[in-house]
């Protein structure tokens, strides 16, 4: 299969979870959505559940290239940086429509093996990522002495809560920003450390 017919099929494969959602998502419903038939899908892709597995896996490529090098002076900063980065997925007119099929996708995950294995890649990227910026920030003495993989534990659950609420009650990631700063000023940051700037994804 080239690059570009994968492409086009995961392109497609968004727009048909905006439009249907994964309960009543076919793929037929995914082919209308593309130049493909519904065969050429089964050709390359035996179930939906198959497609939505190298869907999640392209997602999940997007996701650590655009979170893996956050920005900042120090890790307090870069630490911001990536928080807010997670809280705030690119910006398109059906986002929240595909943020709903993906928290659906996640409800499957004590069902399906395969599914929570894709899905908790995208848990430990962040917990590592989060980790190592704390125990960079403890080693310069930016961060106090806490336990790096506690708090990135904490952080996973911080953002996979930030999700449900947007998704169920339309709560903005700029809530959980703020919260999330006001925790790295209080709880994190060494008595002596220069506090990080609250900014905006673009």
């Amino acid at each position: 299969m080239t690059d570009e017919t994968i492409d086009e099929l995961i392109d497609a494969t968004y727009a048909a979870l905006c439009k249907h959602g994964y309960a009543d998502l076919t793929m037929q419903d995914i082919a209308d959505e593309s130049t493909k038939s519904k065969a050429a899908l089964h050709y390359h892709y035996d179930t939906k559940q198959d497609l939505l597995l190298a869907f999640l896996a392209a997602l999940y490529e997007d996701f650590t290239a655009r979170l893996r090098d956050p920005e900042g002076d120090d890790p307090a900063e870069r630490l911001v940086t990536f928080v807010d980065r997670a809280l705030t997925p690119p910006a398109r007119d059906d986002q929240r429509a595909f943020q709903t099929a993906i928290l659906a996708i996640k409800a499957q995950v004590p069902y399906d093996d395969a599914f929570a294995e894709r899905i908790g890649e995208f848990d430990a990227f962040v917990h590592d990522r989060c980790r190592s910026i704390i125990a960079e920030g403890i080693e310069q003495g930016v961060f106090r002495d806490v336990d790096p993989d506690r708090v990135a534990t904490f952080l996973v659950t911080l953002f996979n809560g930030a999700h449900v609420r947007w998704v169920t009650e339309g709560q903005s990631a700029d809530v959980t920003q703020e919260l999330f700063v006001e925790y790295v000023r209080s709880q994190l940051l060494a008595d002596d450390a220069s506090e990080p700037a609250a900014e905006r994804a673009p």
